[in-house]
This record gives C-alpha cells, structure tokens and sequence, in this order.
C-alpha cells in the first residue's frame, strides 16, 4: 500500500518544483512476540519479545505484560530501562526517530539494549505498518500527532494479542508508560492501560531499589521548600538564538575550576583567532552551568570586570541554615548529598532508599535538574561500582570518569579479524618491499608488547648510511568502515595505566599479528633515508615492506650494547651509527628552536602477589631513550610533509600553537625571583634563556624552570590541512608535524598510513578520506580521546601513590614549592614525582596572618615568607581515617611556622575531592 503527499515548492533561484513524497505501508511487518501465529516469519529477523513475558512481578499488573514507553520516558529513564529488571518492552519507530533527533547517546544506548537478546526489546515499525500508520490531521502539531500515534500502537498490540492465548489462556496487556498527565489521561480516556514511570517501579514487589534509579524529570515536589531564589531565571531559548545572532551573547563551552568552586571560565566558539576566554565568578553569575556544558554569556561592563582568582577556595558543603532548613523539611532517611570523585562537578541531591549498603562504595548517579531555589542540582543514583579503595573499582572509577572506553570488544569488531594460524600470502606481498635481510631491532621500555616501531642503520656502498624507521603496518589489518575500524577509532587511543592497559584495538593485533616481535615476519610501512655522515638527509622514500626483527631491546640493553666495546654485532654497529646520528639531529633541533621540557615521571615496582606497589623512582632516561625520539620525530616530519604535498586539503597534521604571553608571567616572575631572565618572544629565545638559567647552588632550579615552563605551554591538537592556515609546531620547531609512528596505539597514525600508501600507490583510497569536514570530526574526537587518557593515566599514578604510602608510615621528604597562592602553596616532591597544595586556611582553626605578593611571588605566613622554588620539607603520611576519601597528607617540616602555632597541612587527593566535616549523612562517589 502507498500513500503519497503532493507539494509546490520555490528553489533558491526562484523557479517553482513539484515534489511527491511517497510513503509506503506494509501489512507483513510482525509484532514481535515470539512464535506468534498471526504474523508473518521474517527469517534472520530476531524477534525480540518473548512469548510468555518473564519479567519482574508487578502488583499493579500480575498477569504477563509488555511494556511500551512514549518518547519523554525514554529519554528520561534510560537508566530504568537499561536495568536487567525491566525486559520485554516495545520501542517504536516513532519514539525511536524523535529520541535520535534529540539526544544521539541516549539513542545509542537504547539501540544497544535493542540489540541485547537478554533484555528481548523489540523496535515495531509502525510508521510502516498499515494499521499503525497515522497522517497528520488539519492544526494538530508534530508532538499530538506523534502521541496519537503511539497511543494507536497501543491499542493495536492490545487487540492483537487478544487473538494470541498462550498456555495458561492469560491475555498479554501492553502497558503504556507515560510521564507526560495529558497523554496519559487521553489514554485512560481511550481504554489503554497507563502508568507513569513512578508508579510502575514503585508496583514492582521484587525490586524496591530500582526506585532510586528514576530521573527527577520534574522537580515539582522534589526542590527545597524555600522561597529563597538562588540564581536568576534561564533566558527562553529563541530569545537565546537570537542574542547569539546579534552579539548581545557569546556562546562557549563552560569550564569549571577544580581550584575554585566559585569561578569558571568559557571558552568562546569561533574561529581559531576569535577565540578568547571568559572568566566568571561568583554563585549567581554561574547560574547552575556544570563542567562542559555548552552555554551563553553576557559580558559586564568594563569596569566590573576582574582577574582570575588567586584563593584556592573548595566547597565545603551548605551553610547553617541550608543544613537546618533541610533536616527539618525533608525525609533525611531518602536524601543525601552525592559528592563527585572530579572536583569541577557539583555535589548532587539523590534520594536512596539503600543508603546504609551504599555507605563506603563508589557509585554513579546522573544529574536530572537544577531548581533556582536549590544549592545543588537533584540528580539520581545509577550503579554501584563497588568498594571504595578496592583496586579494580578504583581503576574503573577513574575509567569512568575520564570517558575512557573500556569495554570488552564486541563479536562484532572480533569478527573482522584475520583468523589463525595467520601466515603472510603473496597476496600480501603485492606493491611491499621484502627487507628481512636488514638488521632491524626496536629498542622499548620493560614488558612491552605493543611494539609498534623498529630501526636499522647500515653503510652503503656509496659510503653514506642508510637508515631506517620501520612500522607496524596497522592499516593492512583494520580496513576502512567495518565495524573494527570504527571502534579504533571511537577509541581514538590506547590509554597506559599504572598496570593495567586499554587497548585501541583488540589484543591479537596489539600484542601479536602488528607487533614487530623479533624473529618472526612481520608487515611493516618504511621510512628509509640516505644521509651522509652530517646526519643531512639526500634521499627519502616510502614503501610498505615485510621485515624480521633480529632483537627486541629495552633501553638499558640497547645502551649496555651501544657502551660496551666487547660487543660489534650487526645490531650493536647498527645502534651505535643509529645513535650517533641521533645526536647530531638533536643538536641540530635545539639550534633551530626545539624546546627541552622537563615533567616529572614517576614508575612503580609491583608486588609480583598483590600486585601493590613497593617500590617508586622517577624514570630514568638514557640516551637510547633520546635516539628512538629523534627518529620517530624525522619519520613523523617526513611523512606529513609527503602527505600534505599530496593531499593539501586533505593531510592529518599535528600542531602546537606558540602560548599568548601572559601563559608565561608565572615563569618570568619565578625566574626573576631567583635574578635569572627568562626570553618569551620565540621559541629558540625560550630555548637559549632556559639553557642559561643555571645556579651553581641551586643545580635542580633548570628542571623547576623546565617544569613550570610546560605547564605553560598549550596542547598539541591533530587537524586538517584544509580547514587551518597555521601548521607550525611550536614545542619542536618543526613547520609541519603529524603522527606516523604509533598505529597500534593510536588512530591518528592510521589515518596518516591509509593517505601515505594512497601517495605512494600502495592502496586505494575512499570517500572519507578526502573529506575535509570528516576528518576535521575526527580530529575532534581524537584530541578529547588523548585528553581524557592524559587525565586518566595521571589519576592511575595518583592513585598508585596513595597505595605505595598506605604501610610507609610518615616519610620526610625535600620538596619545591612550584606555585604560590593568596592563601596557600603548590610544591613539588622530585623524588616522587608527587605535587599537592599546603593550605594554611582549615575550617574550624585559626587563620595565620597571610601576606601574598603577586610580582615576586611570595606568600608570608606570620613572619616566615615562602617564594616560588624555595626548598621546604615535608612529612608524607597517608590519611585513611575516610575510607571513601583515603588522602595523601603532608605537613610542613622546614620551615616552621611559628607566632600562631597553626600547623599547615597538604592534601594531595587522588580521589581529586576533599572531604569536610557533615552534619547529615552524605554518599560520594
């Protein structure tokens, strides 16, 4: 059957078109219950709902009963639906369309319990099914005619399965949920059976806890009785489209301060160099905005406007009559305050009935609204994660809260896959370069097994060196589009925490099949130069080859080789010319510009039982470290200059962009302090003043200088040559860069294989390869992805610490102080690796006389002034009187504060939270 709806419509130059939209209606599209005899078999179609629904008894519906949520519920209580509890539910077409239309994750979410044959969801098309299908009626809007519809769905699936009895002759019902009290009541209305959400969770006689999983979708009866307005009404969204438009508004991307609860800043949209930041402060000015929201602001007038803060102000909970105001009118059983693990996201109002199992776990709760008269926005609780300072619900808290994805690769991606044995095949030889004969190793740190590049250096006849970057060839496994391929690149990165490894792509290529294992044939993508003996480049080319690895090195045994004359093998020759090579195109980087920064490495030594660790040192770098990196930078120069000659519009590049020069005041005022001048105007006058900035008795003040300089810096971020003019890596000194070197860790690197074999005519291309705006997304992504795993990997290391002091007791160790604030200090423990923040401000105790001082700068703690770089001591101890908040404490040693007597104490929180005292129960994640 077909309907069809005929159109005039006017083009953009004005001339009139007819268009016919034809729509087609079937009468064979089946129902869904299993084994229904009614509606056509649709072989390969899994049918979703079962035969007899076995889902959790209802005491307002006991007999057997699908489910069948309108568009709002869906949207609103995924979470509900997600849940192992609530299975046999019908999801129709036209809730299906209008959730992918407004919120892509919740779509992908409910696509994926779709797909999940436990949960037996079943998506009806009813937008194609003769007797489902309904048109639009004459002034009836697109919402009333989409719940008209979904309200005649339902009293078709009730009529159908009428004529279906199963073994007990019991009808099937189809419950309506709705939390919208005008579709509900036209359903009543119409003989449907209707529930909210509420009321049908709350009849669950089984399951009392799911309760605590619904959304707060309307906070009518759910915000504190107060008449007190907090913050100031949200502007209409059309009037919000329209200031954007006219420039009242600037539309940004809100970051909150993990230092300061009261500030933020936003990030304004626009071009690279429209971009600016904005800062806020104060409660009311934030207007309940949290962290990575996408919002609009007002500027104020000039002379209102202030520079960022220098307090280090946490949130230490309600004031007084908020806490009074809330025992007396709330039910304190319920409600509880959730404190988040990320310092930048407020705490949330949850109601729980199982606080007291709740009560020491990590758990996840989802914010649902913010009320104007509320401090906190009311959220809802989602999962129990586990214990807290349990190893693995740790690592997967932080997983979580860095948007790490780190589940278990699907069937799906597995099954694009080579199968094994797998062995290289002529066909595999086509358009590579056989060089099993060259002496290649890959030189890595301890226990890698994703080894994903190898060298070789050997002199040719013509007496110049041939040298060699050597690759694993990724792009030949993982081919563009399938399933594996957009998981790679959903995952964007491999992310390295202290034990434990996510990979981008699944373990038989990580670890296996791409990794240049020595001693076994391997597919490889080659860089190979000829240089002479100046370390000057005469040739390049690139070719995709089959290597063997003679040796798979660590950096101590490639450096014991290189230093022991007893040792003139073909691979030790071949690392010694290697590693000559490399220092003269160091030498080389640093006279042209390249920064040398420093950030403090920390590596742990685990327990080979319980895998905690006992022992943690700052990592060693020796020179091999140094000659894998300046290869791996030549090869990285090269092949984005030879896929931007190429691909103009088209090449995946790399850049750094140069700081603004206020990034460096901190830096030249702390340099100033210590009567060195540190050069800001370029990178190479940057350079040379931190190669000058020496003191004799002061050796570690170069590394303080380095690491402060790096925090100034900003973050190198991947790009499309044809969506951006500037190239320049800044840090390198290099006019074009990208990423060639890791494949199998990360995607940018695929990406830059597929355009390099294009180039070169090893392989074909495809459309989303030369699509600038794709790969500008891509981009996108990536440069979150790489983030998040920075992030993620920082917490692992925190966390680790925490372990590693948990059974030191207390331990003094030297520190530097690396920033100054006006009512705290920031210092630097070298041996560790470990920084934290000394407040000598503490709820409860008397406040010291404080003097802080912004150009030197410097903090005066009754009489005894503290600057930038100054060597304090301090005791180590781990706090674990909280379970939930087991912090790293440190307490001023050298030197002492004396007059008040008031102690100064350091957090360092791994948990990144700090934890003050309470007058109600509070759950935290």
């Amino acid at each position: 059957m077909l309907t069809s709806r005929t159109f005039l419509k006017r083009t953009r130059a004005g001339a009139v078109v007819k268009v016919v939209r034809e729509h087609y209606l079937r009468d064979d599209i089946p129902c869904g219950a299993d084994a229904c005899p009614l509606c056509p078999v649709r072989p390969g179609q899994p049918l979703g709902l079962e035969a007899r629904p076995s889902g959790a008894a209802s005491s307002l519906c006991p007999g057997p009963h699908y489910l069948l949520p309108d568009t709002n519920l869906l949207l609103h209580q995924i979470d509900i639906l997600e849940d192992p509890v609530i299975k046999n539910v019908i999801v129709l077409q036209t809730v299906l369309q209008e959730v992918r239309s407004r919120s892509a994750p919740v779509y992908k979410r409910i696509r994926d319990v779709i797909g999940n044959p436990e949960k037996h969801f079943y998506s009806f098309t009813n937008e194609h099914h003769r007797e489902t299908y309904i048109q639009q009626e004459q002034g009836e809007s697109s919402n009333d005619r989409n719940d008209r519809a979904i309200r005649v769905a339902v009293k078709w699936y009730s009529e159908h399965l009428k004529k279906i009895q199963n073994e007990e002759n019991e009808d099937i019902q189809v419950i309506f949920l709705t939390n919208d009290r005008n579709n509900k009541e036209k359903a009543l209305e119409e003989g449907i059976t209707a529930y909210t959400c509420e009321e049908y969770i709350k009849s669950l006689i089984d399951n009392p806890d799911l309760v605590d999983r619904l959304a707060c979708v309307s906070d009518e009866g759910k915000e504190i009785e107060s008449g007190k307005i907090i913050f100031p009404e949200h502007i209409p969204l059309s009037k919000l489209q329209q200031g954007i438009k006219s420039g009242i508004y600037l539309q940004g991307t809100y970051r909150a301060s993990r230092e300061n609860y009261l500030e933020a800043t936003v990030w304004v949209h626009g071009d690279a160099e429209e971009n600016k930041e904005i800062i806020i402060q104060g409660l009311k000015h934030l207007n309940r905005a949290v962290h990575e929201d996408i919002v609009a602001v007002e500027l104020l007038a000039k002379d209102e406007w202030v520079a960022p803060s220098s307090v280090v102000l946490q949130d230490d909970g309600q004031n007084e009559d908020d806490i009074e105001m809330e025992e007396e009118k709330e039910n304190i059983a319920r409600r509880h305050l959730f404190i988040p693990a990320d310092r930048s996201i407020p705490r949330i109002r949850i109601e729980t009935r199982q606080a007291d199992k709740l009560e020491g776990q990590r758990i996840i709760v989802a914010i649902d609204g913010w009320p104007r008269n509320s401090r906190y926005p009311n959220g809802h609780f989602v999962k129990n994660l586990g214990s807290a300072g349990d190893k693995e619900t740790e690592t997967e808290v932080l997983l979580l809260e860095h948007d790490v994805p780190h589940q278990p690769f699907s069937q799906n991606v597995l099954s694009f896959l080579p199968k094994m044995p797998w062995s290289i095949t002529e066909k595999d030889m086509k358009y590579r370069e056989d060089l099993r004969h060259l002496y290649v190793c890959s030189v890595d740190p301890p226990g890698c097994t994703d080894i994903d590049d190898a060298l070789h250096c050997r002199e040719i006849e013509n007496g110049n060196l041939e040298v060699g970057v050597h690759i694993a060839d990724v792009s030949h496994f993982i081919r563009p589009g399938n399933a594996l391929d957009e998981e790679s690149a959903r995952r964007g990165t491999t992310v390295y925490l202290c034990e434990k490894r996510i990979d981008m792509v699944p373990e038989l290529l990580s670890s296996n099949l791409c990794s240049l294992r020595s001693n076994v044939d391997r597919l490889a993508f080659s860089c190979i130069w000829e240089m002479n003996q100046k370390a000057e480049i005469l040739k390049t080319r690139f070719t995709k080859s089959i290597i063997n690895s003679k040796a798979s090195l660590t950096y101590a045994e490639a450096q014991m080789r290189i230093d022991s004359a007893a040792m003139n093998d073909d691979i030790t020759v071949s690392l010694r010319g290697l590693n000559k090579l490399a220092k003269i195109l160091k030498k080389k980087r640093i006279d042209n510009g390249a920064l040398t920064l420093s950030s403090p490495e920390v590596r742990f030594h685990m327990d080979s039982e319980t895998h905690d660790p006992i022992d943690l040192q700052t990592k060693e770098l020796r020179e091999t470290n140094s000659m894998v990196e300046e290869f791996m930078l030549l090869a990285n120069v090269s092949v984005a200059q030879k896929i931007y000659d190429e691909f103009p519009e088209f090449a995946l590049l790399r850049k750094h962009p140069a700081p603004p020069p206020s990034n460096y005041d901190i830096l030249v005022k702390a340099a100033k302090s210590k009567n060195l001048e540190i050069k800001t105007d370029s990178a190479k006058a940057l350079a040379e003043s931190l190669d000058k900035a020496e003191s004799p008795d002061f050796p570690y003040l170069n590394t303080l200088l380095r690491i402060l300089t790096t925090r100034c810096m900003m973050q190198a971020v991947y790009f499309c040559s044809g969506m951006d003019s500037d190239f320049h890596h800044y840090g390198l000194a290099s006019p074009i860069y990208t990423h060639f070197t890791s494949p199998i860790r990360r995607y940018a690197d695929i990406i830059v294989h597929r355009l390099l074999a294009v180039a070169i005519g090893a392989d074909s291309t495809y459309p989303e390869l030369t699509d600038k705006h794709k790969l500008a997304d891509l981009c996108k992504n990536l440069n979150y992805r790489h983030k998040m795993a920075q992030y993620a990997q920082r917490a692992s290391v925190a966390f680790h610490t925490q372990l590693f002091f948990k059974t030191k007791g207390v331990v003094n160790e030297d520190a530097y102080i690396l920033f100054v604030r006006r009512n705290a200090v920031v210092v630097l423990i070298p041996k560790y690796g470990l920084e934290g923040t000394v407040f000598f401000e503490e709820k409860d105790k008397p406040t010291p006389k404080l003097d802080y001082n912004s150009e030197v700068p410097s903090l005066t703690v009754e009489d005894t002034t503290l600057c930038v770089f100054d060597k304090v001591t301090v005791s180590v101890t781990l706090d674990a009187s909280n379970i939930q908040h087991q912090k790293i404490r440190m307490e001023l040693v050298e030197p002492k504060i004396l007059a008040s007597g008031v102690p100064a104490h350091l957090s360092t929180e791994t948990s990144s939270n700090n934890e003050p005292e309470k007058k109600k129960k509070k759950l935290q994640q």
